[in-house]
């Protein structure tokens, strides 16, 4: 059984940061690649960033350049700091991951709950 949780979400002022946490927990062998997706109000869910368990990352052209995703390998945790953020930013922020798990050799995917994300203009 394997449980991903997201924290840190909330309201902020337009031009402000947020720093999510998403962290795994259960019967892993393996966490391979991570990322942060979101889904805005009458939007389909779209890839925020991603990391690799190497730290290779990927951003989605509206966040270059104002959000950072890192991992830490040994707390099965990744992180999302957020800068200067916008209204458009506003969306529910999904944790995916890629996960073996304990007797198993296949990934799956996981997704976890949800933190809303709440940027005033």
């Amino acid at each position: 059984q394997v449980q991903l949780v997201e924290s840190g979400g909330g309201l902020v002022q337009a031009g402000g940061s947020l720093r999510l946490s998403c962290a795994a927990s259960g019967s892993i062998f393996r966490i391979n690649a991570m990322g942060w997706y979101r889904q805005a109000p009458g939007k389909q869910r779209e890839l925020v960033a991603t990391i690799t368990s190497g730290g290779n990352t990927n951003y989605a052209d509206s966040v270059k350049g104002r959000f950072t995703i890192s991992r830490d390998n040994a707390k099965n945790t990744m992180y999302l700091q957020m800068n200067s953020l916008k209204p458009e930013d506003t969306a529910v922020y999904f944790c995916n991951a890629q996960i073996i798990e304990l007797g198993y050799s296949v990934l799956r995917a996981y997704w976890g709950q949800g933190t809303q994300v709440t940027v005033s203009s």
